[in-house]
């Protein structure tokens, strides 16, 4: 089984900024459980026009904020029991996402390497480390909330898979989509 991380460069403001402090391409994380990418999960906007309300979001994708975004897209080969630790622990969070918060006195802590670590409160990249934590995966030895979008870069766990745009990628996967039916497989092309 396989988990996939998804970094993004959507060219928001908001993450212009962000990138004038971290000299990273790409400084947005995302987790997903399939590799077309079906659903995605991550800690971000709540409202694609506003980066100042934020919390815990099943992303869209082939919506308009990640239109023109860069990606480079990772997979990770886990075992079932770990799959199904992680998909426990984002459904857990979805369940009850008015709970949880996003991390934004978090992202000062990471400037400064300083560890602030809020109860119930994440930003992308500590929200994707820890799910990774409940299936046993640690990033480079750093607690979660110093997670930085490319440690997963970095990390020896992930094995790159795609970069580029990523409309292009979506594209290319829906006209890959196999249906298997016994032994013969089907390709269906998207209508």
């Amino acid at each position: 089984m396989e988990v996939y991380i998804v970094l993004t460069h959507t060219g928001t403001l908001f993450t212009r900024f962000i990138r004038l402090f971290t000299k990273q391409p790409l400084n947005h994380a995302s987790i997903a459980f399939t590799k077309e990418l079906d659903e995605t999960f991550s800690f971000g906007r709540k409202k694609p026009t506003n980066p100042f309300i934020g919390g815990f979001v099943k992303e869209d994708l082939k919506g308009q904020l990640f239109r023109n975004a860069d990606c480079a897209i990772y997979r990770c080969s886990i075992s079932r029991s770990q799959y199904e630790r992680m998909q426990r622990f984002v459904q857990v969070i979805e369940s009850n996402q008015c709970e949880y918060k996003y991390n934004f006195i978090g992202l000062l802590g990471v400037l400064f390497n300083r560890t602030i670590d809020l109860k119930k409160s994440y930003f992308c990249s500590q929200f994707v480390a820890a799910v990774l934590s409940n299936g046993g995966i640690t990033i480079k030895n750093k607690p979660e909330c110093l997670v930085k979008p490319s440690d997963f870069m970095d990390s020896h766990q992930f094995q790159m898979v795609y970069e580029g745009k990523l409309t292009s990628f979506l594209e290319q996967q829906g006209k890959n989509k196999e249906v298997l039916t016994g032994k013969k497989r089907f390709y269906l092309l998207p209508s």
